[in-house]
């Protein structure tokens, strides 16, 4: 536990990754304030939800920040000839522009936190080239470039991380882990043979904000099962 109360502010933290990085903020006493388009499903006297569209609503006003963590993602798997031109918009809508929505809204009242840091999400698939990844992989290789950026521009009082994860066992990923026989076929390919579960990715995004990273920007972290750099 930090010493002190974090003020934490989560989009995209109803569901998925993100809730799990909720639910352990909570449960380490941190006041949260979750953006998202999905109702809340959990309830706490330091949690307040405001139901809103990252890239189409207006931000609400918040003062005091310790960390930003922007969880917003999309899975458009298609053959090339078969994503629009619309696909490739609404993706780089919610991964790139609405993280810097995010940052840019929130970024003066960041810079007073303590150990104020930026977490953004990418893909294995930026790094390790995949079929059908086309849209996912431009708009989270943006992510990956954002956040090389801001950590520069922003060093030495803003911490920016970004944790790219491959597949996790989330609601998004519901249509692609369908069923036993595709599971086992996507854990063999990774070599740990496993599949990610939400709190995996969770663990490192806790530790990312917290003090523990306090010498870590920058920094694009593969929690993977070892899929983005061993081959075996």
């Amino acid at each position: 536990m930090e010493d002190k109360e974090q003020i934490i502010i989560l989009t995209g933290g109803s569901r998925g990754i993100g809730s799990e990085i909720l639910k352990y903020q909570l449960e380490e006493g941190n006041k949260c304030f979750n953006l998202s388009r999905t109702e809340c499903q959990i309830t706490d006297s330091n949690l307040t939800h405001f139901n809103i569209d990252i890239t189409k609503d207006e931000l609400p006003s918040i003062d005091v920040i310790d960390s930003v963590i922007y969880c917003p993602g999309s899975i458009v798997l298609k053959p090339i000839l078969q994503l629009r031109e619309e696909d490739f918009i609404n993706d780089f809508k919610i991964n790139v522009l609405g993280a810097v929505k995010t940052v840019k809204h929130y970024l003066n009242n960041l810079k007073k936190g303590d150990n104020p840091s930026i977490l953004f999400f990418s893909t294995v698939a930026v790094t390790q080239g995949m079929p059908f990844h086309a849209s996912v992989s431009v708009a989270k290789s943006g992510v990956e470039g954002l956040t090389k950026s801001l950590a520069a521009e922003l060093a030495p009082n803003v911490r920016v991380n970004c944790i790219a994860p491959t597949i996790t066992r989330t609601d998004m990923a519901q249509k692609i882990l369908r069923n036993e026989r595709i599971e086992e076929n996507i854990a063999s390919k990774h070599p740990l043979k496993k599949i990610c579960e939400a709190e995996d990715i969770s663990n490192m995004a806790n530790f990312l904000i917290s003090t523990k990273s306090n010498k870590i920007t920058g920094q694009i972290i593969h929690v993977d099962s070892g899929m983005s750099t061993l081959k075996i």
